[in-house]
């Protein structure tokens, strides 16, 4: 069976962000000062073919694990859909 699998990567909190703070500078100076905080991270779409909901997440989490997310700065989200 094939799954579709979404991982989030963000910036660990409390790391610094500097592309997050670049974007968060912008936003103010083009007049949306209600924003505070602003962490930019990436997205990632794979489709895995896997006999199991968990084995197609085991796998996406390895894959974070070893090339997706670097675990020293950055956190991760997984999430498993049938495809």
């Amino acid at each position: 069976m094939t799954y579709r699998v979404h991982v989030r990567v963000m910036p660990r909190a409390g790391l610094l962000d500097p592309q997050g703070q670049a974007v968060e500078h912008a936003l103010s100076a083009l007049g949306f000062a209600e924003t505070r905080t602003v962490h930019v991270g990436r997205a990632v779409e794979i489709e895995v073919d896997a006999k199991s909901r968990d084995e197609a997440e085991a796998r996406a989490r390895l894959m974070c694990d070893r090339l997706l997310a670097n675990p020293v700065t950055e956190d991760y989200q997984v999430e498993v859909e049938a495809d």
